[in-house]
């Protein structure tokens, strides 16, 4: 058996580098009904840039578990959900959480995107960012705008 060698620039492997990311509005497809207040595209990138910043200060909290239990503890963020985790039972009750406490939280579209923005390779379907002075600016202006979003009906 021998292998056969593809050509890098013929049309599979452009069909493959085009559907490699998808775009934002392709993603919005696979939204969940409860998924409000959404982020636009440019906060989606934003609020990316601001985990990455703060995963290098290690200043994120990340997966159900352990944001439900820094919550409890009274620990202050923005809160930012994966929109396409299925089933939303996983994580439907955080929303409530945070309202509860006056925490702003947003969700994004897609949770493979969400892992990828804090360093890992698996899908995360909520992260909390915490402030720290290193990247105050970037968390400021997250913040303002995750609270200028309409309220969920």
């Amino acid at each position: 058996m021998t292998k056969i060698k593809v050509d890098p620039d013929g049309p599979e492997a452009q069909a493959d580098a085009c559907c490699g990311e998808r775009t934002y509005h392709e993603l919005l497809v696979n939204l969940n009904p409860i998924a409000q207040p959404l982020a636009s595209r440019r906060l989606t990138r934003k609020l990316y840039k601001c985990i990455k910043k703060a995963v290098k200060q290690k200043q994120i909290r990340r997966g159900v578990k352990e944001v439900q239990k820094f919550i409890n503890k009274g620990e202050k963020g923005i809160m930012v959900l994966a929109g396409d985790t299925l089933p939303i039972e996983v994580y439907c009750h955080l929303p409530v959480m945070c309202e509860d406490r006056n925490l702003p939280y947003v969700y994004i579209p897609s949770k493979t995107d969400l892992g990828a923005a804090a360093g890992s390779k698996r899908p995360t379907c909520v992260i909390m960012v915490k402030p720290h002075e290193e990247y105050q600016e970037a968390y400021d202006e997250c913040l303002e705008e995750v609270q200028a979003l309409p309220p969920p009906m």
